[in-house]
């Protein structure tokens, strides 16, 4: 009986060890099952159900069990019934984690926006395109294209192919429409960016200057300008890494305010030398904004009025941390058709419909591959500068987000392309089916 209590306890010892070990897992765990659920209950209209076995079901996030409270507006989710966070849906501002010591406020200003609904075709309005007939395209080879994105183990929600301002394809996966609003994750970084560029094109900011952050004035931080925030290049130390306790993982499920996560971080390289992707840098640059546009309202509305209703992308929304930032880094839903207009403008070098919204030149700034990138990376865009998609145009830049979201920019074929799901995929291959349909 003695030698069982005995093993029973250290059963119990291990238990309990392996739990303290592992408790800010469970946070993350449960922080990631509350958000992303309340976030596609809420914004993106899908069952708890569905988002359980597809979002969810995966190690360890499959570990969570998860609760909404469509009367209250909040999602509960627990790890193994010993740790439940809550994410709190807010309208205008979409859901937000909770952190521990914190409370909800419903009382929250919101965007004013501004929903147009006119009668020209899309891009430009709401009406549908003209059927358009192009000679030059093969739709068979554009169809078999879309049927192999669309096979089952690359997970593909959407798929919309833009030529010449027409859509010329367009798939849905089951449960999935044009009215779908789609989680971007990373492309919501070249949202940020696009919101600097129309900022400089109106004179109110300039990339080259010296980020204002005061804790930076005393030291060597001083130096970092914010075009090295936009190109990643600012030498400050950041872990991006999505599988374990990271500096990543920390801002997006533990903080309240996500602008300071990489405000706080030291200097381990040289400004302009030292390429390291972080989305902390996103969100700091977001922080950046707000400062310039001086007030709370003023912030919220401009990234609205200036570029996301302005273009009509009126299904989208930006979600906020819980001290009012946009999580710029990771955090914006929108129809397939919506993000489309994203790559539309920069295909138009930031042209809509006759009006400039930033200026040419600024297509060239985000294109300029980032000093020790290896041709890979921009100014909050990716680039095929390498030739690592060896099939496809040098020229072709994207937003690029988890799991393989991406919206692509053609010039030399005048399309742009946009693809959704839950899985990476042989872009090269994808690309170059579709670039082979319209060069028969």
């Amino acid at each position: 009986m003695k030698i069982i209590k005995k093993i029973l306890l250290s059963i119990l010892f291990i238990f309990v060890l392996a739990i303290f070990i592992n408790y800010p897992k469970l946070n993350i765990i449960s922080g990631y099952a509350a958000k992303n659920t309340s976030s596609s209950f809420f914004l993106g209209d899908r069952a708890v159900e569905y988002t359980d076995s597809t979002d969810l079901n995966f190690s360890p996030i499959n570990m969570a069990s998860v609760k909404v409270n469509s009367k209250e507006k909040y999602t509960s989710a627990s790890t193994l019934g010993l740790l439940t966070r809550r994410a709190f849906y807010r309208e205008g501002l979409g859901s937000v984690l909770l952190p521990k010591g914190f409370e909800i406020e419903r009382n929250h200003l919101v965007p004013n926006r501004s929903l147009y609904n006119d009668t020209l075709a899309f891009p430009y309005g709401k009406a549908s395109q003209k059927k358009t007939f192009f000679r030059d395209v093969d739709y068979n080879k554009l169809t078999k294209a879309l049927t192999s994105i669309f096979k089952e183990e690359n997970k593909t929600r959407a798929v919309l192919v833009i030529y010449k301002n027409q859509i010329i394809a367009e798939q849905y996966a089951k449960g999935f429409t044009k009215e779908s609003r789609i989680l971007g994750w990373s492309m919501t970084k070249s949202i940020l960016s696009t919101i600097f560029g129309i900022m400089q094109y109106q004179g109110k900011i300039l990339v080259n200057d010296r980020v204002p952050i005061s804790k930076w004035e005393t030291d060597e931080r001083k130096e970092i300008t914010i075009h090295n925030l936009l190109q990643m290049n600012s030498g400050l130390e950041w872990d991006e890494d999505y599988n374990s306790i990271s500096d990543v993982t920390r801002m997006l499920f533990l903080e309240a305010d996500m602008t300071t996560a990489q405000q706080n971080k030291p200097l381990v390289g040289k400004p302009g030398l030292s390429w390291n992707y972080s989305s902390g840098v996103t969100n700091l640059l977001s922080g950046v904004l707000r400062k310039k546009l001086g007030s709370q309202q003023e912030y919220l509305d401009y990234w609205y009025r200036e570029l996301i209703d302005k273009i009509g992308m009126n299904s989208m929304i930006l979600e906020t941390d819980l001290s009012g930032h946009y999580v710029a880094s990771s955090y914006a839903w929108a129809t397939p058709r919506d993000w489309a207009k994203l790559g539309l403008l920069y295909l138009h070098k930031g042209n809509w419909n006759g009006t400039q919204i930033f200026s040419p030149q600024w297509v060239d700034y985000v294109t300029e591959p980032t000093p020790t990138s290896s041709g890979t990376y921009g100014a909050h865009f990716w680039l095929n500068a390498n030739g690592e998609m060896n099939d496809i145009p040098k020229n072709m830049f994207y937003a690029n987000g988890y799991q393989g979201q991406s919206i692509y920019i053609l010039p030399d074929q005048e399309m742009v392309v946009v693809r959704f799901g839950l899985k990476n995929y042989n872009r090269n291959l994808f690309l170059k089916e579709i670039i082979q349909s319209i060069q028969s």
